[in-house]
């Protein structure tokens, strides 16, 4: 009985985070894709900025899917573009049997579908301009450019995570609700976390556990991320996020 109540325990707080979200309207789930917003946030600098720019954002994904996790994204610019180049994951792109993943000149700082983002990581100058070959290279090299599947992964969440690990400057720390975040690239069960200061194990993107010095300690569950920050004293919950301080 006791492993019963624990099980139903888990599985209570597991959920109660994504009903809350939608019981509190952060989650709108009668937009269309179609004329939602993708408008400028005004987040970032002017694109015509001397300095080399790393920026690494966050947004509630689209429709339903808000309601458990968030969408990511990559914009970098050299000191000598006067442009920015967006690199993400969407999984529509499928449809159209181009690749998943895909680096273009846009606005970094696009609501996502009315979703508005906020910033992961802002780097410029110096660490910017090293950080970003590093990351160009790592997005060559990410095992699952023409794969995408929403849950649990590999996704958007999983791609830059994988650019996270691959480029430890960053310094990136995903909110507990970048839901794919922890799907293994190559299927390796054992490997850093995002940020670069710790480590997880995860089978397959279902279930794991991250003890990392930004990341705190967290348990995952079929995607859902239940943990404790001590760093910056905060809990974890799914479909909420963070209850604390903010992360840094």
């Amino acid at each position: 009985m006791k492993k019963i109540k624990r099980t139903c325990v888990f599985l209570v707080i597991l959920v109660i985070g994504p009903i809350l979200s939608v019981a509190c309207g952060q989650i709108h789930l009668d937009r269309d894709w179609r004329t939602a917003s993708r408008t400028s946030a005004n987040i970032a600098p002017s694109s015509n900025h001397p300095e080399a720019i790393v920026q690494i954002y966050s947004a509630r994904a689209f429709n339903w899917r808000g309601i458990f996790a968030v969408h990511t994204w990559i914009a970098t610019k050299l000191p000598q573009d006067e442009h920015f180049v967006v690199h993400d994951v969407i999984g529509w792109r499928k449809f159209s049997h181009r690749p998943v993943l895909a680096s273009y000149v846009d606005t970094p700082d696009r609501l996502w579908f009315g979703n508005r983002p906020e910033i992961l990581v802002d780097l410029r100058g110096k660490p910017a301009e090293i950080a970003i070959p590093k990351i160009v290279h790592a997005i060559q090299n990410y095992p699952y450019s023409s794969n995408y599947r929403l849950w649990p992964g590999p996704n958007s969440n999983t791609f830059t995570a994988y650019v996270g690990r691959e480029v430890p400057d960053l310094g990136l720390h995903l909110p507990p609700t970048a839901i794919g975040k922890d799907f293994p690239a190559n299927f390796y069960i054992f490997s850093t976390s995002p940020s670069g200061t710790g480590y997880q194990a995860s089978v397959g993107g279902l279930l794991g556990l991250t003890a990392a010095w930004h990341e705190g300690i967290e348990v995952s569950a079929l995607g859902l991320v239940v943990g404790l920050d001590i760093r910056r004293p905060a809990i974890k919950l799914p479909g909420i996020g963070r209850l604390g301080f903010p992360q840094d």
